[in-house]
Parts: structure tokens; C-alpha cells; sequence
């Protein structure tokens, strides 16, 4: 992991001028159209893209990606910053950027802290000029594999030490919904058995500038709730990879020292009916 992964609009003004940093934008075009960083190019499907854990899956995330990071002019050297509009907005876009370059093996990458609310909050400048970017070759590599599990790795971990994390917004963690995309996006509603529930929005608090991460100790505060301390193993999942990306960059930035992901998250898992399930709440709290 890079040794500094969050950047302030400051910070972020000062570096654009170099042709080593690409700004990397993962809004929907309509809204990278109204108004972006200067020089940021559009990639949107670093939020949309619907991974599976299948050897053939990843090896289908790993080339995607390599053809999309490449068309957007990254070939190892350049330094890419993620944005998304906030921290909470966005479902975790510029986190999954991030996450994905760490999976890709790619040398450095960043995200922008607070997003598109914090440029602007700093006064910084927005534009509707769409860059010329130059496609380059994407050194794609698998170096980074060990942070991203398939579904069979999930499966032996239940009832294990590892702690199986379900950052998803509460509707999905009872099963009321199966995805953000409505609630019957899925097939099949509920969680991954044995999972602890950390919505994703703890990790974050209002300021001035739009949604923030926590300090490190308000996170691992949040963290301890469900049992999680800096020594213990955990696997992150949501939907889709996008809600855990930006967990995945809080814990981390934490101090939590084994942070993996199951990336296919819910949307595959629920897709197989031979992976096990369950629903409302929770014996302890249904209980009370």
C-alpha cells in the first residue's frame, strides 16, 4: 500500500501541473460532463464493473482493467488520484479505483480526500474541458492477488477467526433489500452467515469540507464494537466491491493489518443457491 493513500485539494492543486499525474474522475459522464477537476478524465466503469471470483472472473477484472487504465494514459510510471463527488455519495467509487490498483499490482495510487465537495469547498477551480489523453500500455501484474478472495475462501472462513465484515447499508444487512439497485436486484436477500455488521458510513463524519474518514482511533473505535482490533484477519464485503473499497482504505489507514476483500460480494454470492444464507436480525437482537 502506498505510504500515503488520502490527498487535500491542496495537495492535489499543487500536483496536476505534472504530466506524472492523472486525475481520474469515476462519476457517471453526466456528471463528470456538468463540471470536473481540470485535466480529469472519465472512467466510470471503476464503480459499474460487476466482478466474480471465478478464476476466469478475475482473470476478466484483471484485463478490463488493464485495457481501461491503459486507455486513460497510466503505464506505471504515472501517478493516478481518484475522485468521486463525497466520500458518502458516491457508493465508495474513488476507494474502488484505489482498491483496484492495489489488486492490479500497480506501483502507486491515491484518492482524493472529501472528493469533488472538498475541491470545491477549497475554492479550487472546475471545468468542462475534456482532456486529449494519450493510450498507453497498462502493466497489469499479480502481485496484488493476496487482497482479493474468491467465494470458496469466504465460505471456509465461516465460523473462523477471521472476522467475515458486511459493510452494507442496513436494508440489505436484514435482508429487506438485495442490493442498492433495488430490492430485488439479487436473486436472493439476507447475508453471509456469521457476518459482522459495519455499515460503511462510520468510517466517516460531517466537516466543513463534506464527509471525511474518521481519526485512526475514532475508527478503531468503531471497529472494536464488533470485535475487531488491529491483529484481527478481516474479509470485506458489500455488493459489489465499491461500499468495502472504502472500508477497505479506512481500516487500513487505521492500522488494521490483514484487510482482504471478497469482491464479487453479494451480487455473486447470492447468485449461487448453494451458498448459505440468513436473514433478519440477528439471533442476539431479535432476542431483546
Amino acid at each position: 500500500m502506498s505510504d500515503k493513500v488520502l490527498i487535500s485539494p491542496a495537495e492535489l492543486s499543487a500536483m496536476i501541473p505534472s504530466p506524472d499525474v492523472v486525475v481520474i474522475d469515476t462519476r457517471s459522464p453526466e456528471a463528470y460532463a456538468a463540471g470536473h477537476i481540470p485535466g480529469a478524465v472519465n472512467l466510470f466503469e471503476v464503480f459499474t464493473f460487476l466482478a466474480t471470483s471465478t478464476p476466469e472472473g478475475v482473470a476478466e477484472l484483471r484485463d478490463t482493467f488493464a485495457k481501461h487504465f491503459g486507455a486513460v494514459g497510466l503505464s506505471g510510471s504515472e501517478l493516478p488520484v481518484f475522485v468521486e463527488e463525497s466520500m458518502n455519495s458516491g457508493f465508495g467509487m474513488s476507494c474502488r479505483g484505489y482498491f483496484l490498483m492495489q489488486f492490479l499490482g500497480y506501483p502507486k495510487a491515491q484518492v482524493l480526500h472529501g472528493g469533488l465537495t472538498a475541491w470545491k469547498a477549497a475554492g479550487m477551480p472546475i471545468t468542462t474541458e475534456v482532456p486529449v489523453v494519450s493510450a498507453k500500455t497498462f502493466p497489469a501484474q499479480d502481485t496484488g492477488q493476496d487482497i482479493i478472495i474468491n467465494y470458496e475462501t469466504m465460505l471456509a472462513a465461516l465460523g473462523g477467526e477471521t472476522a467475515l465484515v458486511d459493510v452494507r447499508d442496513v436494508d440489505e444487512w436484514v435482508g429487506t433489500s438485495s442490493s442498492p439497485y433495488g430490492p430485488d436486484f439479487a436473486p436472493r436477500k439476507g447475508r453471509i452467515p456469521g457476518a459482522k455488521w459495519l455499515e460503511w458510513y462510520r468510517m466517516m463524519k460531517p466537516t466543513p469540507s463534506g464527509p471525511m474518514f474518521k481519526s485512526k482511533d475514532e475508527i478503531l473505535a468503531e471497529c472494536a464494537t464488533v470485535g475487531v482490533t488491529p491483529e484481527t484477519p478481516v474479509f470485506l464485503y458489500c455488493f459489489k466491491g465499491a461500499r468495502a473499497s472504502n472500508t477497505f482504505v479506512a481500516l487500513k489507514e487505521a492500522g488494521i493489518k490483514d484487510v482482504r476483500m471478497y469482491f464479487g460480494s453479494w451480487n455473486e454470492w447470492s447468485r449461487n443457491p448453494e451458498l448459505p444464507i440468513e436473514s433478519g436480525l440477528p439471533f442476539a437482537a431479535a432476542a431483546e
